[in-house]
């Protein structure tokens, strides 16, 4: 299919000035007691947080359970994320494994409204950089939506192979999940002017600055889909360089959640996941292989999520107050986002 240049050029506009404006939300998908799809609670919850101002919208990706959506159910989150955003923000559908099958998620897609597509890494095996490629020309040849690739375990592009994607007038951007800040300066340089790069590493906010210095600031952001008064802070205060802000919050908050989420495999989702819970949020339990947190686990989480909050209303400035002039009272951890 043959590439909308109009589209694409609108979309990387939007998708540019969102990541100079906000962060990367990635949503959670709202499963029911039973493991069946929750489309109110879904709708209710993004709708709360696009109200908060994100840059962009990525539904139906990693965050959100992509792996465990078929394609009946990833049409209903792609189609309510689209109905919801109503145009306030782009939306970033998740689509992967083979290239086939993410074709086939693609055109979902492309017929749900959905403004670009974010390659996520193939399933299980590992491939040389000629197959890295041919996995992307493969989807690009058969979509008419944006792409941005996301590299991370398997999949990381010398910077040869960046400027053969780049190369394809379809692909629009890298998210880098690598963090490997040598080779991403690489491919910082070898990407022509205007493509997109943003720091997907896992608790983006614990390497934002280091990225920042190879010239990739902008970030998606997991505490965004739980609480998104903390990630807003330190958004701004990294954009208006208020390192004792930073510090204060990555020492207080970010550093111990990721102690905390390194305990068990899968808690990048299912941690953040119970975080929503304890705020209010209709989002439910994940689906297996995922597992909840255990007991323990969930109760170092509300005392992390207090602290994080307690700091985060600390935080606040006269300009970030609410309209009449007064500080925001601090936020509780079952109030709702």
């Amino acid at each position: 299919m043959g590439l909308d240049s109009d589209l694409s050029t609108a979309t990387v506009r939007r998708l540019r000035d969102g990541m100079a404006s906000g962060v990367l939300s990635f949503p959670l998908t709202s499963f029911r007691t039973d493991g069946s799809l929750d489309l109110d609670g879904f709708a209710a919850y993004l709708d709360g947080q696009v109200a908060t101002g994100p840059g962009a919208v990525f539904p139906a990706c990693g965050t959100g359970e992509f792996f465990s959506l078929d394609e009946d159910e990833y049409r209903q989150v792609v189609t309510t994320a689209v109905e919801v955003t109503a145009g306030r923000v782009p939306v970033v559908a998740g689509t992967g494994y083979g290239w086939a099958q993410a074709v086939r998620f693609a055109r979902i897609a492309e017929e749900a409204g959905a403004d670009a597509l974010l390659v996520l890494p193939h399933y299980l095996v590992a491939a040389p950089q000629d197959g890295l490629v041919g996995q992307v020309e493969e989807i690009a040849a058969r979509t008419r939506l944006p792409l941005i690739v996301y590299q991370r375990d398997q999949v990381s592009f010398t910077a040869d192979s960046l400027r053969r994607i780049a190369d394809i007038p379809i692909v629009v951007g890298l998210k880098d999940g690598h963090s490997d800040l040598d080779r991403l300066q690489r491919l910082t340089l070898a990407a022509p002017e205007g493509f997109l790069f943003f720091n997907g590493a896992a608790t983006a906010e614990v390497q934002a600055r280091a990225y920042a210095t190879v010239g990739v600031p902008a970030y998606s952001s997991a505490v965004h889909a739980f609480a998104p008064e903390i990630a807003g802070a330190f958004f701004g205060a990294l954009r208006r360089g208020d390192d004792p802000a930073v510090e204060r919050l990555l020492r207080a908050f970010y550093v111990p959640l990721v102690e905390l989420r390194d305990r068990r495999p899968g808690y990048a989702v299912s941690l953040v996941k119970a975080a929503a819970r304890l705020r209010g949020r209709r989002v439910g339990p994940v689906r297996a292989p995922l597992t909840d947190p255990s007991a323990a686990d969930l109760a170092d989480l509300e005392r992390l999520l207090a602290t994080g909050l307690a700091v985060t209303a600390d935080l606040a400035t006269p300009t970030d107050a609410v309209p009449g002039g007064t500080a925001p009272a601090a936020p509780t951890v079952g109030a709702a986002l």
